[in-house]
């Protein structure tokens, strides 16, 4: 019975795909802001490359997994910011991925405060294989046989705000309202690639010398869902050691820990205690993350 209800949950995770959030989520938003809003590209002295795992739904077979790779820092004038990155996100039958690249430019609005504008574009790609699915009708919903996959440009728009204790910004990705068509494998193909909105912010505290507190704060619009918010707190110890944790609406308390090392490579990991009723199935989800700094340009 239960791998009947699992079953169930996934199959139907993957049609309502076609017309909820499409993009991935992971928890560890504040660590690779690019991602979540381009037109921080250029905003550090660096170059970052930064790599995120996820394994959603640990226990539960077809469960969601996400993979992101990016890279994004500052031209020689560091008016400019240049980045892209690519995804893998698979859930069961579904396949999303995708790539996109950008540029920023960026202001100067006094000594200390800066604001940038991005533009990005790419391809989306998403897929269905229904060979993947086994229903008791075979006519039901999914043909058992069908693999299909649509690609789509994509393009999007940010700004972004930011002084040396605090950032605020926001993004519309996927500003490119493709229409999907599953005609071979799915009864009802009237899903849309549809607008996604997200706001971000941040501010960091000193508490001494060795101590930083780092609250942040993701808010999510996809229409029709309403918004979704998620909050996060860390607390720094030397610019190099952290633990936190986040509180992602209705799903989930995020534990989070890292270190960089030799203020360059990055590690960290975080734990998704679930609250939802797929807590009844899983033992939680984990996520981990990879950074490396290079080419300062101090």
């Amino acid at each position: 019975m239960k791998k009947i209800l699992i079953s169930t949950l996934l199959v139907f995770s993957a049609v309502v795909m076609l017309k909820a959030q499409q993009l991935p989520q992971y928890s560890q938003y504040i660590l690779n802001r690019y991602v979540i809003n381009p037109a921080s590209a250029g905003s550090e002295n660096y170059f970052v490359g930064q790599s995120n795992f996820r394994s959603q739904w640990e226990g539960i077979q077809d469960a969601p997994s996400t993979y992101i790779l990016s890279v994004n820092g500052p031209l020689k004038n560091q008016k400019m910011g240049i980045g892209g990155y690519l995804f893998s996100d698979i859930t069961g039958p579904t396949r999303r991925n995708g790539f996109s690249l950008s540029y920023s430019y960026h202001f100067n609005i006094t000594s200390d405060v800066k604001l940038s504008f991005a533009v990005n574009g790419g391809i989306l790609s998403y897929g269905v294989d229904g060979t993947e699915i086994n229903f008791k009708d075979q006519s039901d919903r999914l043909a058992s046989q069908s693999q299909e996959r649509n690609i789509f440009p994509d393009a999007g728009f940010s700004f972004y705000l930011y002084a040396p204790k605090y950032f605020f910004g926001a993004s519309a990705p996927q500003l490119i309202q493709n229409q999907l068509d599953f005609q071979g494998s799915v009864s009802d193909p009237s899903g849309r690639l549809t607008n996604h909105y997200f706001i971000t912010g941040g501010y960091t505290f000193d508490v001494n010398d060795n101590i930083n507190v780092e609250p942040s704060m993701l808010l999510k619009y996809v229409n029709p869902i309403p918004m979704q918010y998620e909050f996060s707190v860390r607390g720094i110890y030397q610019k190099a050691a952290w633990l936190g944790f986040s509180y992602r609406q209705s799903d989930a308390i995020v534990l989070l820990g890292g270190y960089t090392f030799q203020d360059s490579f990055s590690i960290g990991y975080s734990y998704d205690l679930i609250q939802s009723a797929i807590a009844n199935y899983s033992t939680g989800t984990h996520e981990i993350m990879l950074s490396i700094k290079f080419n300062n340009k101090n």
